[in-house]
């Protein structure tokens, strides 16, 4: 039987003994032996090896295609396996819920799910299954550049939740998919903790661009002078590697059909949030603050196509108060305009992230 597997035991529920210390010496024994899946009944424990296991080639898919789910020795293939046939047999909904700390590796499991379900599918229309499965990979690169951070337990932990739906026809074959984001760390675009980073995008706008699409937006790949990005000097800095992710999410924006002004203004906005935490304030002589660096204020203005000046920076230095039927301009202190000017930022980054997801919703994948 599969479940009595030659390292430890495959399945939890075979305790002779449920306490923590054996359950955490079961999980230690087999993550040892490279065996990183071990079930509960019918859910399915993944311990991250953090490193790359050759586990998921088509060799694997066909021990699993059509198997029960304790047939074989635990793996994410049986639930997805398990989740597909219910879904065929019964003609309902089936859900797989993926939960965990941050760098289990939830990611990379529904990356996994989503590629056997391409290889189980029919043979006969692997070209549109293929499209279906390419335009939601394609967009996962996407929402892990706007979405995904650096943080101290994980490189690239995914800083928003996502539900993600696959539709498939009566035949059973995939014909496209929705992606609903939530609860976005829009804290992390201003500040982040010790030793942890923004979003990748800024990182790979800044080190990955050409120079000719910096010099368009005022930006240099120096990250100490933009405030946003230079709280800290730990993790990933190679230009080279930056640069090849900035080149695979701008291919991946022109296959999911970005129009190349909606890309330019993916990156302008972008720059517009660098360039606002770089402004900075001080107090008048009078009653309220003015923006010190004009030059700054200038950048912004022209990348987010504000006409008047005046107008923007009275925007950061003051708030209109509306109340019984009266209209008051209320003057910032300095303080206020530095909250004043993370909120935008983080507003700006907010609604640009959602607008992403859902332009990307808008594919055709049937086309």
């Amino acid at each position: 039987m599969a479940l009595h597997t030659n390292v430890g035991l495959g399945d939890f529920i075979l305790m002779e003994k449920i306490t923590m210390e054996e359950f955490v010496k079961n999980l230690k024994l087999r993550h040892e032996a490279r065996q990183i899946y071990t079930y509960i009944g019918d859910v399915c424990v993944s311990v991250n090896p953090y490193t790359a296991l050759d586990i998921y080639g088509m060799d694997m898919v066909n021990q699993y295609k059509g198997r029960e789910i304790f047939e074989r020795p635990p793996h994410i293939f049986a639930i997805a396996d398990a989740a597909y046939k219910s879904m065929r047999r019964n003609g309902k909904d089936t859900c797989i819920v993926i939960s965990g700390e941050s760098g289990s590796g939830k990611t990379e499991a529904s990356k996994v799910i989503m590629r056997y379900i391409a290889k189980v599918t029919n043979v006969a229309q692997q070209d549109d299954i293929e499209r279906v499965k390419d335009v939601l990979l394609q967009s996962n690169d996407i929402l892990e550049a706007f979405g995904n951070a650096q943080t101290n337990r994980n490189d690239n932990s995914s800083r928003f939740g996502k539900y993600m739906d696959i539709n498939f026809d009566f035949k059973g074959d995939p014909i496209g998919g929705h992606i609903n984001n939530y609860l976005l760390e829009k804290s992390r675009v201003v500040q982040q903790q010790d030793g942890e980073r923004n979003f990748h995008a800024f990182y790979q706008l800044l080190q990955g661009a050409p120079e000719a699409e910096l010099k368009k937006l005022h930006l240099s790949r120096n990250l100490s002078e933009f405030n946003y990005v230079n709280q800290t000097t730990k993790g990933k800095s190679d230009p080279s590697s930056r640069r090849q992710d900035y080149t695979r999410v701008v291919a991946a924006l022109k296959r999911l059909g970005f129009p190349q002004e909606a890309t330019d203004s993916v990156w302008k906005v972008l720059a517009s949030v660098l360039h606002l935490g770089n402004l900075q304030f001080e107090a008048k002589e009078n009653e309220g603050t003015e923006i010190v660096d004009k030059k700054a204020l200038s950048k912004l203005g022209s990348l987010l196509e504000v006409p008047s000046l005046q107008d923007l920076e009275e925007s950061l230095t003051s708030r209109v108060i509306a109340a019984h039927g009266d209209v008051v301009r209320k003057l910032h202190n300095v303080d206020d305009a530095r909250r004043a000017r993370d909120a935008f930022a983080k507003a700006l980054y907010d609604r640009l992230f959602t607008w992403i997801v859902a332009h990307v919703l808008c594919v055709d994948t049937t086309a």
